[in-house]
Formats: structure tokens, sequence, C-alpha cells
């Protein structure tokens, strides 16, 4: 068996993409990041791989064997979970990306999330108390009052409490439009909330003294009714237990867990349906959770996409981290397992070979490869572009548009194509595979979540295609540095195939984008969006392997290269644009023109 611990993330990758190919040395030249150098970052990583080792990665199997339990009173988790977040706490890794003042060290969020990549590959479950709390405590930081600030995001800063995201219903997923929640105001300025919430990662357990629900909910109108869409949903802080203005606990709020969801992985997270105003901790009071407005009336959902498309850049790393993870298992037994002969040496009497020797194992492992490292260096991007809009310049509002366009694909595309990795791993595993003896059956499971979780892969589709692509500069400065990168190739001989390649494909999706947004029918338009994402994640990822590629080829100059890393990036490069990239033709097939079937598809004929 491989041991896990080895078989995280690659550390020369992750110097190659945040050193050689993202250049965040440039990054830290600026403030607020200039307190930070080449030394620090390598420090950093080292304590999150050295905790996701030591604490995270041991209990990863007991969290899927031993799931959370309620009795009707309180949840039982893995007790190993507790300790693995105060030691992650106690690093100061929760307040990393933040100032001083709140604990932080301002560290760039490209070098944050590599960091994280090392705790998702380790331990998804356990991890995914700190990723929302971290989310939940940015959004107070943007939108909430100072107050608010003061006693709710401190606390998560020190781990001393945890946070959540109240969206989905059990009547309203993702059409948030439909939420019955209601706040109603109080004479202090305070609400009272009514309603039930579902799908609550982290929302009950003893982990910490305190959790702090961010609620959606809306605020009745004069008449008592709710108002329609979404234009008057609002957004509130309303936590496990009262904070008074001092920040000392108070008594247990009106927020009781109605049960758990029980999933195929991802186990180490508990996941429950929440009522909120039930009265079950308010006998002789009024009932209703007490929950504070964040930002003005009405604009809750506005703030709370602040929270979600953090949320979903961080659902792509943990997909890229698993999927990642899932590949080196597999390289690792490809390598040990004797299986076989070559067809050129069928004598029996010869020794077996490694089945990494054979054709079939070698592709499926150069794919897994793409997806895996593709996927990482398209979300440390995204990082990256994050970290351009806290610089005060001009690069800030053209990083804006890019993540804003990038953020469903930086979702979507690992969460495809890193379970990917993760099916190939089971494959390659062959029947040792799909055993609870190797990490990789509960590594599928476990990412399995991620196509579904934070807006699953068809409203990310329609987001790119409804909205992303037809707004603001995005697909211009795209544009501008996708050909940037295929001038640059062209100029060596073995990257100007695959840039004239991408120049094609780019060409053609651009024609296609254009002739979508052409229709009038806004339900032709949008028919087929998911075969738009699938063509224009893979024509981004396959513009970010060429980019790479280039960086590599650069490192050929130094005399400590390494030799089998360069090759290794350039032979998956050339995979990705001779196996991924002829794709895209399949899937914009069936949008210029577009093909109607699934929409003329009516519900008897199944």
């Amino acid at each position: 068996m491989s041991n896990s611990n080895e078989c995280l993330i690659s550390r020369r990758d992750v110097n190659f993409l945040l050193l050689d190919w993202l250049q965040i040395e440039s990054i830290i030249e600026h403030a607020p990041f200039t307190d930070h150098s080449r030394f620090t970052i390598s420090a950093t990583l080292d304590l999150f791989e050295s905790i996701a080792k030591a604490h995270f990665t041991p209990h990863n199997r007991k969290n899927d064997e031993y799931e959370p339990q309620f009795d009707g009173e309180r949840v039982t988790l893995n007790s190993e979970i507790k300790k693995a977040l105060e030691a992650f706490s106690e690093a100061g890794l929760m307040a990393a990306t933040q100032n001083e003042d709140i604990g932080g060290m301002k560290l760039p969020t490209s070098v944050d999330l590599a960091g994280m990549a090392y705790m998702f590959a380790a331990n998804a479950g356990s991890i995914g108390y700190a990723f929302l709390t971290k989310a939940n405590a940015n959004l107070l930081l943007a939108h909430g009052a100072a107050d608010l600030v003061d006693r709710f995001v401190k606390p998560m800063m020190e781990g001393a409490a945890f946070g959540t995201m109240c969206l989905s219903e059990p009547q309203a997923g993702s059409s948030l439009a439909d939420i019955r929640t209601r706040a109603l105001l109080m004479p202090d300025g305070r609400y009272r909330i009514f309603g039930s919430k579902m799908w609550i990662s982290g929302g009950e357990h003893e982990l910490t003294d305190n959790i702090v629900h961010a609620v959606l909910a809306k605020i009745p109108n004069s008449d008592g009714k709710l108002p329609p869409g979404t234009e008057g949903i609002s957004l509130f802080v309303a936590p496990k237990r009262l904070v008074d203005l001092h920040g000392n606990l108070g008594e247990r709020n009106d927020v009781a867990l109605a049960g758990l969801n029980h999933k195929m992985g991802y186990r180490g997270t508990v996941n429950c349906a929440l009522n909120f105003g039930e009265g079950r901790f308010t006998p002789e009071g009024e009932a209703g959770a007490i929950g504070e407005i964040i930002g003005e009336p009405g604009k809750g959902l506005a703030y709370m996409f602040h929270m979600m498309n953090e949320a979903r850049i961080g659902v792509g790393l943990g997909a890229a981290a698993m999927g990642y993870s899932g590949y080196l298992h597999a390289l690792d037994y490809a390598r040990e397992r004797l299986q076989g002969r070559l067809r050129s040496a069928r004598d029996p009497s010869t020794p077996q070979t490694p089945i990494i020797a054979h054709s079939d194992v070698k592709r499926m492992l150069l794919a897994a490869k793409c997806y895996a490292e593709g996927s990482l260096a398209l979300v440390l991007y995204c990082a990256k572009l994050f970290d351009e809009t806290r610089i005060a310049d001009k690069a800030a509002k053209h990083a804006h548009a890019l993540l804003d366009l990038l953020t469903p694909v930086a979702k979507s595309w690992p969460s495809q194509w890193g379970l990917a990795a993760n099916d190939i791993a089971i494959q390659v595993l062959g029947g040792a595979g799909y055993t609870r003896d190797y990490p990789v059956e509960q590594l599928y499971r476990d990412n399995r979540l991620n196509p579904i979780h934070e807006g699953t892969h068809g409203i990310q589709a329609l987001d790119l295609l409804g909205r992303k692509v037809a707004r603001g500069d995005g697909l211009a400065l795209l544009s501008e540095r996708i050909t940037t990168t295929i001038t640059a190739a062209r100029e060596d001989e073995i990257l100007a195939p695959h840039a004239n390649m991408l120049d094609h494909t780019w060409k053609r999706i651009s024609c296609v984008t254009e002739a979508l947004h052409a229709l009038s029918d806004v339900d032709e338009r949008l028919a087929n969006a998911t075969a738009y994402l699938e063509a224009f994640g893979h024509i981004v990822v396959g513009w970010l392997w060429l980019d790479q590629a280039r960086s590599a080829l650069a490192l050929r100059a130094s005399p400590e290269a390494d030799m089998d890393f360069i090759s290794g990036k350039l032979q998956a490069c050339r995979f990705y644009f001779a196996w991924e990239l002829p794709k895209i033709e399949a899937w914009l097939g069936v949008l210029d023109p577009v093909d109607t079937c699934t929409l003329a598809m009516k519900d008897n004929w199944y």
C-alpha cells in the first residue's frame, strides 16, 4: 500500500506553478504583501504540508468509517477532527490571508490556496470546517459592520468559532428566489428568523464554542407577504449561541438541528438540516432565532455571492487536490505493481514488468496528470487574479473582470476532471482500486460531491454562457492573454503546433459565442449551455497547459534544471493537445447550429 503522506500534492509542481509560472514574487513587491519573500512563501508551504501530514492524513480513513451521529441531543464526531483543526488554527493558518489586527499574516491568496491544497488532499472532510469559516469571515469583513467583525470574525480567526452558509431550503435548492425563511424586525433593530435550511455543511457540532451562521431570509412587506424574487433577500448573522456587545457568549439561539444528511463521501464534514425559530431553545420566551442584518436590506444575495464565489473556487481547489492525490497514488502503485509482459517480450520465463510500462496504463496516467495538474494550475491562476484585485493599480480592474469570468470554470472544470482523475486511479489499481485497502475509492467518493457543491455543473454553465461571457471585459481580456501565449509559443518549434491548434480552436469558440448570443430565444441559446461550459473549460485549461510548457522550456537553461520534471510537463502538454483539445469540436457541434433535441424532449417520452 502506498504511503498517503507521500501522495498528497507534488511540492516540485507547487513551486513551479507559484514561482516559475505564475511568478508570485511579482505580487509580493506590492502592498499589502510586501512583508513576504520567497523564504516566507516556502516556510508557509512547509507549515501547511507538515500540519496536513501530521494532523489530517492520519484520521482521514477514520472520518470515512465513523461518520457523524446525532442522538437527538448532540452530534458526535471523530474526536481527531477537533485536534487537527486546533493545530491548524494555532499555527495561524485560519487567519493567514488577513491583516495583523485580527491575527493574520497578509499571505497572498495564491500561496494560501496552494497550502490548502495539501489539506484537502490529506483530509477533505476535516478541513471543510476551516474552509467554510475562512469564507464566512471574508464575507463579514467585506460587508459586515465593525461590531459584527469584532464579535464574530475575530473568534473565527482564532478557531474559537466556525462559520457556515445557509442558503438552500427543502423546497428551494439552487432556486434561491423561492426561499421562504423570513426575518421579522424587532424593536431593538435585530430580527427573529423563522424557516428551515437544508444541506448545511458544518451546521451543528461541538468542535467550537460557537457556530456563526450566515443566513439568507426575506423581510416581509408591509402586508405581511414575502417579497418575490431575489431582490427581497437579505443576509443575517444568526449564531448558535448569542454574543453580546462585548463579545461574551450568551444563551443558546433558537437554531435547532432537524437531522443529519448521510453522504456517500466527505463524511467528516457534518451536513445538516437546520430549523430556525421552532422554539426548542426558548421554552419560556418568544420563539425565533435572533439574527443581525449584514449590510442593507434586500441586498443579501449580492453579499452572499461574495462567500459563494470564494467557496466555488475553494470547491475547485478541493476537487483538484483530491484528483491530484488520486493520480499520485495510482502513479505510485503502477510503478510497484508487476503484471504481465510487453508484447515484444512474451517469453513467460522473463520477469513480469511494472504496469507503468504498458501503453494503456501510460495513457491513463498521462490523462490523470493532465487533469490533476491542469486543475491545480487553473485554481492557482484564479487565486493570483484575486491577489491582483487587492493591489491598488490599473491591473486590479482587469483581474476582477477575468476572475468573474473564470469563476464558474474554476469551480466546474476541476470538479469534473479532477473526479475523472480519481476514476482513472481506481482503474489503474484494477481490482484493488475499489477495495477499502487503498485510498483511491474514498478519494473518488469524497470528490463526487464537488460537481454538485456550491452550484451544480449545469448552474455553472448557465452562469458562464448566460451572464459571464456577455458582460464586462472579461472575455476580451481572456482573448488578449490567450493570444499573447499563442504568439510567444509560436516562436518555439516544439510548441508552435500546439499554438496553432489553440489559435484555431479559440477562434472557433469565439464565433460560436457570438452566434449563440445573436439568438433571440433565450431558451434555445441556453439549451446546450453545459456543452459550452465543457468546451470553454477545456480550451482555458489547454491555454494554461501551453503557458506552463513555455515556462518549463525556459527552465532548461538553468544548470540546476530538473529535466525529468520539464520533460513531464512538455509531454503532458503534448498529450492534452493530442487527446483532449480535439474533444472541443464535438461539444461545439451541438451549439452552432443549436441542436434542439434536449429542448424538444417531453416528459412522457422518457
